[in-house]
């Protein structure tokens, strides 16, 4: 009885050492190999993919320089449809010459299944020569020597695809490279002695120092800042976060004691990696994280880096109250805002 499901067993487990060959399955013809109409068909259609890729790649081209984005002639509405304008030339040009490549193959090339032997890795010069012969029929198979509209069309996408990338970059590069300005703020004193007030960010609110409790974490800019002609880019080095926090759980040098107010101090919001904006507050631990390369400061430590690749602390705005109670900067930052990678000097 045993001796019987043995052998039956032994006939259930035992399998053949190789497998017959299956083969290619038949070849099925498309309607293009067929009908020369289909045919023509799928070429013109190459053909209108490509032309949609060169006419999007020139309307990105003419969007820039039609809609103006400078600070004088432009607006945050031009500013964001030369944007849009620009995506979309560059997104409908990758994608038409994409587009066309695949359907040129699909529909046009040949679709015969071939088999390629795998053999080792290092090839010899005949597997070389053999390899090249693969690739000039695979060139001579895009019979694009008798197709001239899709080899011009091919050859005018490719050549105006990347100019998009390439023009903004061009054209903003500019004749200023004067780093100077970073080196000042909105923060810097007013001409006429005028106190700087600091303000809620949108919303452009006077902030009391009783108004910041511990914990809480304000978005500054300076009092009546959408009122400067220069308003956005004066934003961009300006923006501040407000942060208020037990006074004895601040680490403050001699220097810094009289920069910040009964715990509440107030950093560049610009992280020192990057530029990106610091924006998330951890108020278990008093930290400051920025969310894009994860650079983490230590607001009771003059802001200092604790995480992340940033390379110095944030600089910090030294404030003080006015005799309503108001919050008022007591001057400049004392080091310019935003990325250390920028030559400078205190």
């Amino acid at each position: 009885m045993s001796i019987e499901q043995s052998d039956h067993s032994t006939e259930l487990t035992e399998h053949p050492d190789k497998f017959p060959n299956p083969g290619l399955p038949p070849h099925r013809p498309r309607l293009g190999d067929e009908d020369p109409k289909a045919a023509k068909r799928s070429e013109r259609l190459v053909l209108l993919l490509f032309t949609v890729s060169v006419l999007a790649s020139i309307a990105a081209i003419v969007g820039y320089f039609a809609i103006p984005v400078d600070a004088e002639s432009g607006s945050v509405g031009n500013t964001r449809l030369s944007t849009l304008i620009i995506g979309l030339g560059l997104g409908l040009g990758m994608l038409g010459i994409g587009t066309a490549a695949i359907h040129w193959a699909k529909s046009l090339m040949n679709d015969h299944d071939k088999v390629e032997e795998r053999h080792e890795i290092a090839g010899d010069a005949q597997t070389r020569s053999t390899a090249i012969e693969m690739f000039n029929e695979g060139a001579k198979d895009t019979d694009i020597a008798r197709r001239p509209l899709i080899k011009g069309a091919l050859g005018g996408a490719l050549a105006l695809a990347p100019l998009p990338f390439l023009v903004p970059l061009i054209g903003n590069l500019g004749g200023d490279w004067d780093i100077s300005r970073f080196k000042r703020t909105a923060w810097a004193p007013a001409a006429n002695g005028d106190r700087i007030y600091l303000a809620t960010d949108p919303t452009n609110r006077r902030i009391k120092a009783s108004d910041v409790t511990i914990g809480s974490l304000f978005h500054v800019m300076p009092w009546n800042l959408p009122e400067h002609p220069d308003y956005l880019d004066e934003k961009a080095k300006a923006v501040v976060l407000l942060v208020r926090v037990d006074p004895q759980d601040l680490k403050e040098t001699e220097e810094r004691a009289s920069w910040s107010y009964d715990g509440i101090v107030a950093y560049s919001k610009i992280c020192t990696h990057v530029g990106c904006p610091v924006a998330l507050y951890e108020r278990e631990t008093h930290h400051l994280l920025c969310p894009c390369h994860q650079s983490t400061f230590d607001v009771t430590d003059e802001a200092k880096v604790v995480f992340g690749p940033a390379g110095r602390a944030l600089p910090q705005l030294p404030i003080d109250v006015d005799e309503n109670g108001y919050l008022v900067a007591q001057r400049d930052f004392d080091e310019p805002v935003g990325p250390s990678f920028w030559e400078r000097e205190r």
